[in-house]
């Protein structure tokens, strides 16, 4: 781990190749959290392929237009969805409409981890 950051609406995790992203509960993600979330992007992974993460351990709701912006991010190479919880992973399967890059939902962080080496390949 490179670094952790912690914001009023989530917690940042970095690593070398892709960032864990954990929201906090009951927060609504739009356009201006997901401008934070791309300049953390651009600061961390400049010229450089990752995937984005998001550990879902708690309930909050996404405004699938932002996915739009996100695939805009050039050296996005991934998105994925880590979540045990049915209604969560149903959001993300609505949300996977959005996204024009790989995008996969995981029952375990592990297993989201090892999906994110295998696109750096």
């Amino acid at each position: 781990m490179t670094d952790k950051l912690v914001y009023d609406f989530c917690d940042i995790h970095i690593y070398d190749h892709y960032m864990i992203v954990t929201m906090k509960a009951g927060v609504n993600i739009t356009a201006n959290y997901n401008e934070v979330l791309i300049n953390v992007a651009n600061t961390y992974f400049v010229n450089q392929p990752f995937v984005y993460i998001t550990h879902r351990v708690n309930s909050y709701s996404v405004d699938p237009a932002i996915y739009k912006e996100t695939s805009r991010i050039k050296n996005l190479v991934g998105f994925c969805v880590v979540s045990k919880n049915y209604m969560a992973k149903s959001a993300a399967q609505i949300e996977k409409l959005f996204f024009d890059k790989p995008f996969e939902i995981f029952d375990e962080l592990e297993e989201a981890i090892a999906w994110s080496k295998r696109l750096m390949v």
